[in-house]
């Protein structure tokens, strides 16, 4: 580690242990004698830690009781002098959040394009905390990411996609329309990235048929981007356009949604947000009515058949008939595929 994680890793100890002996800071850091003592003193002379000798001890603690704020945490004593290393510094329990929130984008990325840039700081991390690297294998195990049914984006086409988005410049790319089963030239004014359910999406500005669209960036087939700048909305249009219908569907036309879900499910449902702007009703006998708006029924349906006989659709008459014709052409391909055996 270098100079900066040891001066970390020495107040750590020494606030996590309340004292700390010469020996236990050369086994943690790994490093001679003479630049432990150089470490030390400069902590003390140049940083104002309040770094003292316990003669009778043998150990170094903080004086005052401890009172260093990491990062600006209060002091530990009230009226005690408060220390902080300069520059950006995080608690022990910030340091586990940041690692929590790296697992997270390792699950987010699929080609490492994201990890590359983030693995020294991930080295940091562990730096500070002291972790040799066994360690932070096993550290990094206690969190598991879960992302089922993931669509995997090509790293060179995001890296292209998120480039777009942030130099705010235009992006063109080929594209794959899976309902149409044809492929496409499109030249894009990107918006914003959209992570939803497991795959990458960009909103966009799409030059050829003059309107917002969503690409989902799986379909991409390749991109690049272009010199040209971006045409900018603002972001309250783009949210107006895409936001408003049911998960991924956006859509001007609403509809209002009436579901109503059993006592078994209620509590489960209770805790979710299926729109930002739903509405839940608790019912005397413990089931739950839940009213949402939507423009395109296809992802509403699917999360309705989900809970399977805990729910009933109210209204309006078009979603129940959409259910009911999933429903049959479900059963029917059951039906088919029984007689074929």
């Amino acid at each position: 580690m270098d100079r900066t994680e040891r001066f970390y890793r020495i107040e750590l100890l020494i606030k996590r242990q309340s004292g700390v002996s010469f020996e236990q800071l050369l086994s943690e850091l790994e490093v001679s004698p003479a630049t432990l003592k150089r470490d030390l003193q400069y902590l003390r002379d140049r940083m104002d830690a309040p770094i003292v000798y316990a003669r009778d001890e043998n150990v170094y603690r903080f004086a005052d009781g401890g009172a260093v704020a990491v990062n600006g945490g209060p002091a530990a004593r009230p009226g005690a002098k408060t220390h902080e290393l300069p520059g950006v510094w995080f608690s022990e329990k910030e340091l586990h959040a940041l690692l929590t929130m790296h697992q997270l984008i390792a699950g987010l990325d699929d080609g490492g394009v994201l990890g590359r840039h983030l693995q020294p700081l991930l080295d940091k991390l562990h730096g500070m905390l002291g972790a040799s690297g066994d360690e932070a294998q096993t550290l990094m195990r206690r969190v598991r990411i879960v992302n089922p049914a993931k669509r995997a984006v090509a790293s060179r086409w995001f890296e292209e996609a998120v480039s777009a988005v942030l130099s705010r410049r235009r992006l063109t790319i080929s594209y794959y329309t899976r309902s149409k089963r044809s492929e496409s030239e499109r030249v894009l004014s990107p918006q914003r990235l959209l992570h939803y359910r497991n795959t990458w999406d960009l909103d966009a500005w799409c030059h050829a048929s003059g309107g917002l669209r969503r690409f989902a960036l799986d379909a991409v087939r390749t991109a690049k981007v272009l010199d040209e700048p971006a045409r900018e909305l603002p972001m309250s249009e783009v949210e107006s356009a895409l936001d408003q219908g049911y998960g991924i569907f956006g859509g001007a036309r609403l509809r209002q949604a009436t579901l109503h879900f059993s006592a078994e499910a209620a509590p489960w449902v209770a805790q979710e947000e299926w729109h930002p702007q739903q509405q839940l009703t608790p019912e005397a006998d413990g089931s739950l009515r839940m009213r949402l708006p939507y423009s395109d029924h296809t992802e509403l349906v699917m999360d309705v058949l989900r809970h399977g006989p805990n729910v009933r659709v109210l209204s309006p008459p078009e979603l129940v008939e959409q259910v009911r014709e999933q429903l049959q052409q479900t059963l029917a391909a059951y039906g088919d595929k029984a007689a074929e055996s």
